[in-house]
């Protein structure tokens, strides 16, 4: 367990690493036509947006899932992320209570496989996709990255993950899913929806980061912690963790976004 002070951070953070040029594509779909003509919802809200640098061969790319509590929110390119030399991919996804589990976690899965399928079109690698989000997006995208299942639907291996890196999101069942089946919010579930169920050695790089365990929601740093000793007991040797010291559950991402580059660029080392 890593307590950091993020003032020198956010100094390095705030100056543009690239003078690069970029390109947005926005609300692109990422299932195929007939299951969008299948289902008006999916069709509307199942898009993405591609932010990718110009003229730039193999880069990296991050998948990047909103917060809200899986009730609300909208895809976006964290501008935190722009202009530093890596792709970006904004997706949206159903939301209760319109749809219950685990429909938003299969289109997560949908999305990023999209990626993995796209990504070489815009000159990306599909071999450096890493998948994170916030709050509610850091769940989808660790039990995309955790739970094989969700990928194998569309052949894909987990494991090509280059790392995983969620931003304060849970690791017991989330409390959406919890009130969606009747459960109490202090009634802690590991179960099929729970990343803790998948914890597993060949698991791709895994990066936890929360804010400060006095500061946010209720158990969320103590959830991300117990998941850093489980995967490290069952012999995964990439996990880290990160608490956020002063930064409740909101604020903890803007220091959170260097820490994600930093990965990106550590495992890029790691590779060569």
């Amino acid at each position: 367990m890593k307590r950091i002070l993020v003032f020198l951070i956010l100094t390095v953070f705030s100056t543009p690493f690239f003078s690069q040029e970029y390109r947005t594509e926005n609300n692109i779909h990422y299932y195929d036509d007939k299951t969008n003509a299948s289902d008006v919802y999916i069709n509307e809200r199942c898009v993405l947006d591609v932010y990718v640098p110009k003229n730039v061969k193999n880069f990296q790319t991050i998948i990047w899932f909103h917060g809200g509590g899986i009730t609300g929110g909208q895809k976006e390119i964290p501008e935190a992320l722009k202009n530093k030399g890596v792709a970006v991919i904004g997706v949206n996804y159903r939301l209760s209570p319109k749809v219950n589990a685990p429909k938003y976690i299969e289109d997560a899965a949908a999305a990023t496989a999209w990626v993995f399928n796209n990504i070489k079109k815009y000159g990306g690698d599909e071999n450096k996709i890493f998948i994170s989000g916030h709050s509610a997006g850091g769940y989808l995208a660790i039990m995309v990255g955790l739970n094989k299942m969700y990928l194998n639907k569309y052949g894909i291996d987990a494991n090509k993950l280059a790392g995983i890196v969620p931003f304060s999101g849970q690791m017991i069942s989330h409390f959406t899913i919890r009130k969606e089946r009747g459960i109490d919010e202090l009634d802690a579930r590991i179960d099929e929806y729970a990343p803790l169920h998948f914890i597993r050695a060949d698991a791709p790089p895994l990066l936890l980061i929360t804010g400060d365990r006095e500061k946010e929601l209720l158990g969320r740093y103590e959830e991300n912690a117990y998941m850093a000793r489980m995967m490290k007991l069952k012999g995964h040797k990439e996990t880290t963790l990160y608490e956020l010291q002063g930064f409740d559950h909101g604020g903890m991402a803007l220091p959170a976004f260097p820490l994600l580059l930093n990965e990106i660029k550590r495992v890029e080392k790691l590779k060569k």
